[in-house]
């Protein structure tokens, strides 16, 4: 049996049939961050179906869901190291000091309404 020698390349090999012309992207440069607030905000996907039918779907951030910004997100590998440093932190507020900030939160809604 012949052995075949593997060669690591720094990007995939993509044949020139492969892709349509439309779809090369070389030497065009994205911006960065764009479309961040409007997805924040919640996106519609629409689907349509085999049979002409359209079903639309609205997506929004789940319920206490948070999204971390990259430069914050280069820090925790996963959500158990955010919440491990959350906690960490936490652990540091005098408790009076946060009980004293939620009544004061709670006691400024009212007078609001």
């Amino acid at each position: 049996m012949k052995k075949v020698k593997k060669v690591k390349t720094s990007r995939s090999f993509i044949a020139k049939d492969d892709a349509l012309p439309e779809y090369d992207f070389r030497g065009k440069k994205g911006i960065r961050g764009k479309y961040y607030r409007a997805y924040r905000q919640g996106h519609t996907v629409r689907i349509y179906e085999a049979d002409g039918t359209v079903r639309v779907q609205h997506f929004t951030l789940a319920e206490g869901a948070v999204m971390l910004e990259p430069d914050v997100r280069a820090y925790f590998p996963n959500s158990e190291a955010v919440n491990k440093t959350l906690r960490s932190l936490i652990a540091l507020v005098p408790e009076k000091a946060t009980k004293r900030k939620a009544i004061s939160r709670s006691h400024r809604a009212s007078t609001r309404m």
